[in-house]
């Protein structure tokens, strides 16, 4: 039977629980309430974007409209006037009938393939820490193999300086014994000429150019040694790289060649203009792309463009100083071959008037010994075998004359006068002949010292000709020059030649 409960009065609370039980159960609902929204909204936020805009404190619809807005296309502005609508830029699926691009969504809490996913992770790390390696040793090893093609190129250029200052030494060799040649000529040779000008020109230009050949190999030297001290620390660095890279059997040049540049410090070559290929990573202490790496990379990129230039003005100053050279040594050569023309032209010349001057002594003799029989003739017989040629003064004939007074005959003055003037011609001719031997003498002595200038100079040419070829060098001109005896005696004016 239904338990009838009666009207209550107005104003008059009927209710037969205790405000304090009642207060409680709405606090334990309010409660489970609370956590059921807390797990719901826990649950739901498990997946969600990395950057996300939710705010516990705004309402859900509004939440959701902030979630969704950044997710719709843009509508951008073309030139034509027109518009396009385009998915937000960024990782994720793009929806295009909602015209929708959410962002990729990221877990909070480990997956059942957490474990997977780190060792994956790992992997995939350690990987990229190998292929950084290999790249980095890949460039660090394209490098010492273009530091190594220039170090050979620098010997190589070094060893052809180191030739052309070989035969700069010889030159001037060469040029100290000419002038030491030259000095055994006669004195009347010795007067300064132009020769003598061009042996000091050439003196001089040589020092020139030999104190410029010793500059370029102390460059060298310098770079050599800079060179190689690069090359010993990319070394060291590429087989520092190369303790990663154990597991990977790609060739070295293959990486470079997906990396996008076959060259890491060739700076002839333009950057490639690929788009996939890898850029400079930065540098890291602990990572593959270490600082001394960088250095290394660095000084061997600035070393390399040092040594090319180095390289190029050495072969620029070798190729000078050789056509200098030459011209050096054919212009005093041509002085010298002048000279001997002239010389020859002198010698001729005395040859000339020593000719004429043999006759005019001949006849001068001829005509000496004429007078000399004509005096004897006027002062009478010398022996008995002239008494036919002649009578005396004191004949019967000039006797029988002679006893009278004032019959004196002037036949004694006229002979004496005659004497007299016989005897100063033959003074005078005697001088003149010794005159002219004397000259005959010292032509003759000119044009041995002339001869002995043309010999002299014609063996410097000839030296300078022999010295100057390829197959002499410069321990055998030193040889020689060591093995002159200075203490030789010059031509003397008597004509003879040195031993």
């Amino acid at each position: 039977m239904p338990v009838v409960v009666p009207p209550a009065e107005r104003g008059q609370d009927t209710r037969m629980g205790a405000p304090e039980w009642r207060e409680a159960a709405r606090a334990t609902t309010q409660k489970a309430h609370q956590l059921t929204d807390r797990c719901g909204q826990e649950a739901v936020t498990m997946w969600q974007p990395k950057d996300s805009v939710l705010d516990p404190h705004v309402a859900h619809y509004l939440c959701r409209a902030a979630y969704i807005q950044p997710w719709r296309f843009r509508v951008e502005m073309i030139k034509g006037g027109g518009t396009v609508e385009q998915p937000p830029p960024g990782e994720g699926v793009t929806l295009w009938k909602s015209k929708m691009k959410p962002p990729t969504w990221h877990a909070r809490l480990p997956l059942p393939l957490h474990r997977d996913a780190r060792a994956l992770q790992t992997a995939g790390f350690v990987h990229a820490h190998a292929r950084g390696a290999r790249l980095t040793a890949a460039r660090l090893g394209r490098a010492q193999h273009q530091i190594n093609g220039q170090l050979r190129l620098l010997l190589r250029q070094r060893e052809a300086t180191d030739c052309r200052l070989s035969e700069v030494r010889k030159s001037l060799l060469i040029n100290q014994q000419s002038v030491k040649l030259r000095g055994y000529r006669p004195e009347s040779e010795k007067v300064p000429d132009k020769v003598d000008s061009m042996l000091t020109w050439e003196k001089e230009e040589l020092k020139t150019m030999k104190r410029k050949m010793e500059q370029d190999m102390e460059k060298s030297e310098a770079l050599l040694k800079a060179l190689a001290s690069c090359q010993d620390n990319l070394v060291v660095c590429y087989k520092e790289r190369l303790q990663a890279v154990d597991l990977m059997n790609q060739p070295l040049d293959k990486v470079l060649e997906q990396a996008g540049r076959h060259s890491w410090v060739d700076l002839s070559r333009a950057p490639t203009p690929r788009a996939q290929g890898h850029k400079t990573p930065p540098t890291d202490p602990v990572g593959t792309y270490a600082p001394e790496c960088a250095s290394a990379l660095y000084e061997a990129k600035r070393l390399l463009g040092e040594s090319k230039d180095a390289l190029i003005e050495m072969t620029k100053n070798e190729a000078d100083i050789r056509k200098k050279q030459e011209l050096v040594s054919d212009r005093v050569c041509a002085s010298l071959a002048q000279k001997m023309r002239e010389t020859t032209e002198l010698k001729e010349r005395m040859n000339m008037t020593l000719g004429l001057m043999r006759g005019t002594i001949h006849r001068c003799t001829k005509f000496n010994q004429e007078m000399y029989i004509t005096r004897g003739l006027i002062k009478g017989p010398v022996s008995k075998t002239h008494l036919e040629t002649r009578e005396k003064l004191d004949r019967p004939l000039v006797r029988v004359y002679q006893r009278h007074v004032g019959t004196q005959l002037p036949e004694a003055t006229r002979l004496a006068q005659g004497a007299d003037k016989l005897q100063r011609h033959i003074s005078r001719m005697e001088k003149n002949l010794n005159e002219l031997l004397a000259s005959r003498d010292h032509l003759t002595w000119s044009l041995n010292c002339k001869k002995i200038g043309h010999d002299v100079d014609f063996n410097v040419v000839r030296l300078r000709l022999r010295q100057r070829h390829p197959h002499v060098c410069y321990e055998q001109a030193q040889r020689l020059v060591n093995s002159w005896d200075p203490r030789t005696p010059p031509c003397s004016e008597s004509g003879t030649a040195p031993k």
